[in-house]
């Protein structure tokens, strides 16, 4: 089933008219509208519409409704004036796959002066986005890679695989395989920008947790890679992929988890972003077959920007028992081709030409070509922990600070590149934060640096957040405990964000 009713209707989303809307509304027998948004949580808020009418529906497509903002933006929004009204983004509209009776959309927060209201993380984006546009003629593509792990029942597991073995297994050894294929197939026909799924390498055939619902569950790691796509988009494309996926595990029986680490020694869950920098609708990552200047003036900035977009990227204590040496995780602030250890990796990118299958099939007759520039940037610190809309801003601070000073920029690309055939990683390259309140304590000393981008009330919040974890001495008290303690506080805080965002 085609859930996008773009698709559906044969029609561009950005010319999807209200009119639109109404007709399909009635010739599917539309029952209801459900509204969803993002609150200052990073969760996903649901508002759901019975239809009485043509005159109501189109009232409501018009008008949107009104919500609670200081229940949404707690610790933003008081008491005194607080609602908001929350307005669909019809370009982003979608048969409900689980309830094919509603009309679904992606919703904007607009405030009491019939403005986009200021602190909203969807809205931040929306201005950064605009503002790169506008005043230096980019934009940022972005596409996530969504990994969790899926938790069952071991009974019913035939086939155990080793751990830390479990990187593109088919079945039966990927035990949930046609679970993953579900939400692929989902989330694909919603946002029309996933990539490929495949399983990851975790495996624990055993969790062991205080947590009951936890306790002696398999756990299986998935991946969902998205499509790039600009950076709202790409936003509201992930979040709504987590959805997809905790909606699927549950029709399965199943526990999901996106957090960054739920057992040690075995693979983490990161959320990698893949970054492009379009002009014109091209790519301007690449320049023939080698890196652009624009691309190094950027990877300059992301490596000066990185302490403080961990605050941003990595926001619960878990996060930093991830980001640990020999994990694939980085530590440090430097960039490399290939390298899965790095802060940015340059993945392969097809530079010299995409028709590897003449390659692999010489007697074809037949060629291939394409103006698309795939390489990418590959971020590798956030995590399932990222509030994603403010991550993808911050990212976009970045970017837009390098035009001011690209040689400086370009000077930091230089003297932070690891070659692939450098051994060891020389000790003077900074560190990324070791905990929420190092990330914080980054965050609060540069907070000049995200001026005109993130309003200070949302950077205040998200420091007061982070500090509310009281991580600062977590490693210190972690390593005064017998080695039995240890494990069990350290599974105590890596289980107690089980279902963070």
């Amino acid at each position: 089933m085609r859930y996008m009713i773009c698709k559906n209707m044969e029609i561009l989303p950005e010319n999807i008219q209200r009119t639109d809307l109404l007709r399909f509304i009635e010739k599917h027998d539309i029952q209801r509208i459900t509204f969803h948004y993002v609150g200052l949580d990073g969760q996903l808020k649901d508002l759901v519409i019975p239809l009485h009418s043509k005159a109501y529906t189109e009232h409501i497509l018009a008008s949107g409704e009104r919500v609670d903002g200081s229940s949404l933006f707690k610790g933003i929004v008081p008491t005194v004036g607080s609602d908001l009204y929350v307005v669909p983004y019809y370009p982003s509209a979608f048969i409900n796959p689980f309830d094919p009776e509603s009309l679904d959309f992606m919703c904007r927060y607009v405030d009491s002066t019939y403005a986009r209201a200021l602190y909203c993380p969807d809205n931040i984006l929306h201005w950064q986005e605009e503002r790169l546009k506008k005043e230096k003629k980019y934009e940022l593509w972005a596409f996530g890679e969504l990994e969790f792990y899926l938790l069952g029942d071991p009974q019913k597991i035939v086939y155990d695989a080793p751990p830390q073995s479990g990187y593109q297994a088919s079945t039966p050894f990927s035990p949930y395989q046609h679970v993953l294929q579900e939400m692929v197939q989902i989330a694909s026909d919603i946002t029309g920008l996933v990539k490929y799924g495949h399983s990851e390498v975790g495996f624990i055939p055993v969790v062991v947790s205080n947590n009951p619902k936890i306790q002696g569950k398999v756990a299986a790691q998935y991946e969902i890679e998205l499509l790039p796509a600009p950076a709202t988009r790409a936003a509201d494309a992930l979040i709504l992929a987590k959805w997809v996926v905790r909606n699927v595990a549950s029709k399965h029986g199943l526990l999901v988890t996106f957090a960054p680490k739920i057992a040690d020694g075995n693979a983490g869950t990161g959320m990698h972003f893949h970054l492009e920098i379009h002009r014109n609708g091209i790519n301007e990552i690449q320049v023939g077959d080698s890196l652009s200047s624009l691309a190094l003036q950027c990877i300059g900035g992301l490596c000066d920007y990185a302490p403080t977009l961990s605050a941003f990227g990595n926001t619960i204590p878990s996060s930093y028992f991830r980001l640990v040496p020999h994990q694939e995780a980085p530590t440090q602030i430097y960039w490399g081709d290939l390298n899965r250890s790095a802060l940015i990796r340059l993945p392969l990118g097809w530079t010299k030409g995409e028709d590897l299958a003449t390659i692999i099939n010489p007697s074809i007759n037949e060629s291939y070509s394409t103006k698309e520039v795939r390489q990418t940037i590959e971020f590798r610190s956030p995590d399932g922990s990222a509030f994603i809309h403010l991550l993808l801003a911050g990212i976009i601070q970045a970017f837009y600070t390098t035009f001011t000073d690209p040689e400086r920029y370009l000077k930091i690309a230089e003297t932070t590149y690891v070659s692939p055939q450098q051994a060891d990683v020389s000790e003077t390259f900074k560190y990324l934060p070791k905990s929420c309140h190092e990330a914080a304590s980054f965050l609060n000393k540069e907070r000049q640096r995200y001026a005109g981008g993130i309003p200070d009330t949302v950077i205040d919040w998200l420091i007061t957040y982070l500090e509310s974890h009281h991580d600062a001495h977590l490693q210190e008290n972690l390593d005064m405990l017998s080695p039995e303690e240890g494990i069990e506080k350290r599974l105590e805080i890596m289980h107690q964000d089980f279902h963070i965002r």
